[in-house]
């Protein structure tokens, strides 16, 4: 049932790391020459087909987008996953963080990963890997964190930009100021810069909205001006961990309604566009084989379904270690089609009010750039 698929040779998990490695004068994955210093910009929400679709908008970035400039990011297609990814370069089955929500089994409650830390859920080991930056640290390079001030001292910024400092910079054009002055007064660096502010417009508008397409406007006016200031022994790497599509409210499709579809499930976590179920283990009705095949019976042509055993041997979240295994789904449903599944049981409705979504396994959510500039561009 998953989708038959070729995945990029090159990974989101090579960005950062390639670029530590070209910092220090290593061979890396993607083949970045060495520098004294290096950027890398994590565009949240930016997938490879709205910049194409957008190219007018964003010279820059369209411009340096090709064959070469495309790479997959990681299932499941959401936010921590993603940038969990990017900052430790392994993929969600070793970092640990393999869904917006996830099944907490030692508390049998579901934990978001995103805004939900608390004291029972510590990011230093709820999210496993060591980061890119506290190998930098080891290796004597300075790492740096930028991004909103609201981020400087979230559970998710301590689960996945530990051993870098974190800089608060409001704006877009603020975050490229703080860069260059970072820049300017270190002779050796390793920058990581986070742009929220597309996604937050595709969830809030939708990606073909006008405030959408103003962000874009403005991080592709802010990334050449950027380029063009880089000295020599400068690289800039731009990335993504997701891209995002548009589904309206007509195309939501609320799955409770479906008996046989929630039978001997105890909690529903995930994304709506990739639903990660868990079943009631108190109860032997109903067992994770039967269940993904009544969803299957219902849904099976518009969403990839199957079940964690077959998730793991697919190695769709990668290798996945022991102690992660109970944090995925007993049962996935991941969208294929232009749809977004919602428990109507839950009190919170404010999901359903998102207009652009992603999580799923299409091209449009797992399709990222990798734009090149500098002593980067090739």
């Amino acid at each position: 049932m998953l989708p038959a698929r070729e995945f990029s040779t090159l990974r989101l998990a090579d960005v950062l790391t390639s670029s530590l490695d070209a910092v220090l004068s290593r061979p890396n994955p993607l083949g970045l020459p060495a520098v004294s210093k290096a950027v890398v910009v994590l565009a949240d929400g930016l997938g490879v087909s709205s910049i194409r679709a957008r190219a007018g908008h964003a010279r820059f970035l369209a411009s340096r987008l090709n064959k070469t400039s495309i790479i997959d990011g990681v299932f499941p297609a959401t936010t921590v996953a993603g940038i969990a990814t990017l900052t430790t370069g392994v993929e969600p089955g070793q970092h640990g963080l393999v869904g917006y929500q996830v099944l907490d089994a030692e508390r049998d409650r579901v934990v978001n990963q995103l805004t939900g830390w608390d004291a029972d859920m510590v990011p230093e080991t709820w999210q496993r890997a060591r980061t890119v930056f506290d190998t930098a640290a080891e290796q004597g390079v300075p790492s740096f964190a930028i991004g909103p001030k609201r981020f400087t001292n979230s559970g998710f910024t301590g689960a996945v930009l530990r051993g870098a400092t974190y800089v608060p910079a409001e704006s877009i054009a603020d975050r490229f100021r703080a860069a260059r002055t970072i820049l300017n007064e270190q002779p050796t660096a390793l920058i990581y810069l986070y742009v929220a502010e597309l996604d937050v417009a595709a969830h809030a508008h939708g990606w073909e909205s006008g405030r959408w397409l103003a962000q874009l406007e403005t991080l592709d006016a802010e990334m050449a001006t950027f380029a063009a200031g880089l000295r020599r022994d400068e690289g800039l790497l731009l990335t993504a961990d997701h891209g995002v599509l548009d589904v309206p409210a007509a195309k939501h499709i609320l799955f409770d309604t479906v008996p046989d579809l929630v039978a001997g499930v105890r909690h529903v976590a995930g994304d709506p566009r990739c639903v990660q179920l868990y079943l009631d283990p108190d109860q032997d009705a109903v067992t994770a084989e039967t269940l993904a095949a009544a969803w299957r019976a219902v849904e099976g042509e518009r969403a990839w379904i199957f079940t964690r055993d077959e998730a793991v041997a697919a190695g769709i979240f990668g290798r996945v270690a022991p102690e992660v295994l109970p944090r995925i789904g007993d049962v996935i449903i991941a969208a294929r089609r232009l749809v977004a599944y919602y428990d109507s049981r839950d009190p919170k409705k404010s999901a359903r009010t998102m207009i652009g979504q992603h999580g799923s396994l299409t091209d449009e959510e797992l399709r990222v750039p990798l734009i090149r500039a500098g002593a980067f561009e090739r």
